[in-house]
């Protein structure tokens, strides 16, 4: 039976990875950071807590990753922990370079002191992009992080490279552009738009605040995802992939399908701070903007190329956006009641 370690296994990709490798008969292990709190709703949410091994350890400190590694001697790794929330990073940046970099330095010295043979998912983010020249990013467009978030994440797949190529470790690099989910936390901005507006839908709330709604994304689903990231870590290609739609999708867009999936007539007003969103059918306002939501710098326009992991691996997205907005909003009106979510 391989051993699998995931780190960050509580999060949205973590559950639904782990869900697919249990079912495949793998022996499964979790990170759980030492002293921290265990979110483990997702786990449970799928009913396979119990049979996730966890065990606690910190990425941030290289002796606690190297016993942790000497315990298990996993056969695959899928590094997933990190700090996401690309505003935080510009809160707490000492905190992301911590997480995203060093604790993936840890990780791959760990592993070249033990000389383990094992293979390697770390999960880069299209948010290395940051501000693009090109329509469509590829593995060979230009990086231009706009954020701590953004250059931490760099700066962590960057060294895969050279792990790779100077150790000869078995490191592959997932550019995963942004995938959702309704296991996704409601402070990313997808799962803030469903969830709220259903609740302005049952009227506990009276509208949703936004930020920039003229941002433009190439939304995924992040169980088509899981797929791509396991069939990376199972081939015998260590190359870097970029996963993604090549479809493009803004906010505001995102906005209105949810909205109409909740039989809103969304109608849009104003400009810049002052836009709104006005129900046509009950001409209450649904959505407003708040200028906290804004990033200190902007990511415009993200759309990535898949091109590359189609033609290696044979990886395509499975879901739309428009099927994966009504899951989520599916998901949210069902549990509007049971007081079920993810953080």
């Amino acid at each position: 039976m391989k051993k699998v370690l995931i780190t960050g296994i509580f999060g949205q990709d973590g559950a639904f990875l782990a869900k697919r490798l249990l079912s495949q008969g793998f022996r499964v292990f979790g990170l759980a950071r030492r002293g921290g709190s265990i979110k483990s709703d997702r786990l449970r949410y799928f009913g396979i807590l119990d049979d996730v091994e966890i065990k606690n350890s910190e990425i941030i400190d290289f002796s606690s990753i190297l016993k942790l590694l000497e315990e298990i001697k996993p056969d695959v790794i899928f590094n997933l922990a990190a700090q996401s929330f690309v505003q935080d990073s510009f809160i707490n940046p000492w905190m992301t370079s911590n997480i995203n970099y060093f604790g993936v330095l840890n990780l791959y010295e760990a592993i070249r002191f033990l000389k383990l043979d094992c293979k390697v998912y770390q999960a880069s983010t299209s948010e290395m992009y940051g501000k693009t020249i090109d329509d469509v990013q590829t593995e060979k467009s230009p990086f231009n992080p706009q954020s701590p978030y953004g250059i931490s994440k760099l700066a962590a797949h960057h060294l895969g490279v050279i792990y790779r190529e100077t150790y000869k470790l078995k490191i592959s690099n997932g550019i995963l552009f942004n995938h959702e989910s309704e296991l996704r936390g409601r402070e990313f901005v997808t799962r803030k738009i469903t969830s709220q507006l259903v609740e302005v839908k049952n009227e506990s709330r009276d509208f949703v605040l936004l930020g920039n709604l003229n941002a433009v994304r190439d939304w995924g689903y992040a169980a088509d995802y899981v797929k791509a990231i396991e069939m990376m870590n199972f081939s015998e290609v260590n190359d870097d992939f970029v996963v993604a739609t090549n479809n493009i999708t803004s906010v505001r867009e995102f906005f209105k399908k949810s909205a109409e999936l909740l039989d809103f007539k969304p109608i849009f007003s104003g400009n810049n701070a002052e836009e709104i969103c006005t129900d046509k059918k009950t001409n209450k306002v649904i959505m407003k903007i708040d200028k906290n939501y804004y990033r200190p710098l902007e990511v415009d326009y993200l759309r990535g190329d898949y091109s590359k992991i189609n033609s290696t691996l044979g990886w395509k997205p499975e879901t739309s956006v428009d099927e994966m907005i009504e899951k989520m909003v599916s998901f949210d009106l069902e549990n509007y009641n049971k007081n079920i979510y993810f953080i």
